[in-house]
């Protein structure tokens, strides 16, 4: 490795650092359609969240992966195992819940450990990252609905028009670089 990858690399884990993939989670699925556009991908397209909110975060900071790096199936494998199932259970009690104060504790509590385990698939996501080896975007990259729909294998209108809504949320250059 030469001194100047070296310098990127520091300088990439340092900026990754600065706004890491949970805090950039957080605060981009609370902006407004965010939210909204990715349980419609997830529910309608199979896209698993924390991945789409992953390679939003590496656009965001203007990097990209050359292929799925190793160690993602594994991530993908816990949000199926794991996530899912709880997901399942949680919006099967929501009619149930409603009625009931003990099932409404119980769903609160299945909602709690769905919520930690997609932050432990953003902790790993990130760990991924970094060993991943990302590489800058080309200087005339696609846009966020191409980066994303070639990831996803989306080309139904109505899923593109949901990522075209995530790209309009979303700013590549903005925050340190």
């Amino acid at each position: 490795m030469s001194d100047d990858s070296t310098e990127l690399a520091a300088s990439l884990r340092r900026r990754l650092a600065e706004f890491p993939l949970r805090d950039f989670a957080f605060q981009f699925y609370a902006r407004p359609g965010v939210e909204s556009s990715c349980l419609k991908l997830q529910d309608e397209a199979g896209v698993d969240v924390c991945e789409l909110l992953w390679r939003c975060w590496l656009f965001h900071h203007g990097l990209s992966l050359a292929d799925d790096p190793e160690g993602l199936d594994g991530i993908r494998r816990w949000q199926q195992e794991i996530t899912a199932p709880l997901r399942r259970l949680r919006r099967e009690l929501k009619v149930e819940a409603a009625h009931g104060t003990q099932v409404a504790a119980l769903r609160q509590t299945l909602k709690d450990a769905e919520l930690q385990a997609e932050k432990e698939s953003l902790r790993r996501l990130q760990s991924l990252t970094l060993e991943a080896r990302p590489q800058a975007l080309p200087s005339l990259r696609p846009g966020l609905t191409e980066y994303l729909s070639e990831a996803f294998q989306l080309q139904e209108m109505v899923h593109l028009c949901l990522l075209q809504r995530l790209q309009a949320s979303i700013d590549p250059f903005s925050g340190t670089r």
